[in-house]
């Protein structure tokens, strides 16, 4: 079993609330891994870009461009994102030892 560490920043820049859930999880090799990130935006937006990075930004695992009804395409074999508003969900489908880090949701809005 090894651990799979998740920053949670709270952001607020008047516009949009990120957060993150769950802080922290631990899982066996195989196994499925889904990591949440909320979005809340304080007027409608028309266009979003949620990316997660791992290990303080030094690898960009997924980024996709997303509207209120967005669908993503699947950002690799083995991750798939998700999302339903306010939610975007990165799932790891088999986690494999070289998954273990720290895992952040960035999002920005497009203008």
């Amino acid at each position: 079993m090894w651990g799979l560490g998740v920053l949670i920043p709270l952001l607020s820049a008047g516009a949009l609330q990120v957060s993150q859930d769950p802080a922290e999880v631990r899982v066996t090799v195989g196994a499925r891994v889904a990591l949440g990130c909320r979005v809340v935006a304080a007027e409608p937006f028309d266009l979003l870009r949620v990316e997660w990075l791992k290990d303080a930004g030094h690898e960009v695992l997924c980024t996709a461009r997303l509207g209120p009804a967005a669908t993503p395409a699947p950002c690799s074999p083995h991750l798939r994102l998700a999302w339903h508003p306010p939610h975007a969900t990165l799932s790891l489908l088999q986690a494999q030892p070289g998954d273990a880090g720290c895992y952040v949701c960035r999002v920005t809005l497009e203008i």
